[in-house]
């Protein structure tokens, strides 16, 4: 039977897909092997573990939230360079950096790129019609929409990209990408066609429903991955994006009508929107990483390990 402390082999560390993290990777392993010795060091060891992958899975949006705050806490009025253009020349330079030190990929990068044009047209469209505003000037802009918005929507292509990567996501039956496609289509065309008195938010939840239903997702925190329903995990990424938005609004970055007065919270009902923004990035990273399905024998036997220590 194998020993635990023969587990966590730095080859095997996601770690690897970032340059810069690669001299940690055999430290990180030592620190594994110490904390494996215990049954409630190893519990710890591996939640703290989630918790730093998760974190690192949002550097890009950790970045632009803390931005976010910075500017509308510390930004000074009498500056030339406007808070809005300042987000964006800001968010450029962090793109760059993260490119240049390889703390991103370029399969990143291309999600990124594409999410931000996609949700760059959505701005216009939405900003036109009145569904939200931004209520400061700016010179970078493209019809009244400042260009760093669209980093809003990067933010989540990314997140998606890496902890796919991170968590080395493997699936019980995964829905076609075909469909997902469709159906990604389709709710992005929603965004536009419920201001013309079609909305068919409830047929996309009710698809949704139906192409995740059935789906595991499998994530790697230390030794084996654990499991939960996927449409589980799209809801609850769905309520994190939903409070970073009022961060947002909070910090007038962006304004909802009701807003413009005195702020409050985001409509909980605008959960469902960005359930929907949700699935369209996870079906460009799907397309990035072709979704693997779980091996079960390499993961009964990943487990015995853990069953022995118990």
């Amino acid at each position: 039977m194998n020993d635990r402390n023969d587990l966590a082999k730095p080859a095997d560390s996601a770690a690897a897909l970032w340059a810069p993290l690669k001299p940690f990777i055999a430290g990180e392993a030592r620190l594994g092997r110490a904390m494996a010795r215990r049954h409630w060091t190893a519990v710890l060891y591996e939640f703290l573990r989630f918790g730093v992958k998760q974190g690192w899975a949002c550097l890009f949006g950790g970045i632009a939230v803390a931005l976010m705050i910075g500017t509308f806490s510390f930004y000074p009025a009498s500056i030339a360079l406007a808070r809005y253009d300042a987000l964006f020349v800001a968010m450029l330079a962090v793109q760059a950096i993260l490119l240049v030190t390889r703390l991103e990929t370029f399969d990143e990068a291309k999600v990124i790129l594409i999410y931000h044009l996609v949700g760059t047209v959505m701005e216009i469209f939405k900003t036109a019609v009145g569904s939200w505003i931004y209520p400061e000037p700016n010179f970078f802009r493209i019809a009244g929409v400042p260009l760093f918005s669209g980093f809003m929507y990067s933010c989540i292509g990314s997140y998606l990209c890496r902890v796919w990567r991170l968590f080395d996501f493997r699936f019980t039956r995964h829905p076609p990408r075909a469909s997902l496609v469709a159906l990604s289509l389709a709710a992005y065309a929603n965004f536009f066609l419920d201001h013309f008195g079609l909305d068919l938010r409830i047929v996309l939840f009710a698809a949704a429903a139906l192409a995740f239903g059935r789906t595991t997702v499998h994530y790697k925190v230390w030794h084996v991955h654990r499991s939960m329903p996927l449409l589980l995990g799209l809801v609850l990424v769905s309520l994190f994006i939903w409070f970073s938005e009022n961060i947002g609004t909070y910090t007038k970055t962006w304004l909802y009508p009701a807003q413009q007065h005195a702020w409050a919270l985001v409509s909980i009902a605008k959960l469902g929107s960005w359930f929907l923004l949700l699935i369209i990035s996870y079906t460009l990273v799907s397309l990035v990483n072709p979704p693997r399905e779980i091996t079960r024998g390499r993961e009964e036997a990943a487990a015995e390990p853990e069953r022995a220590a118990a």
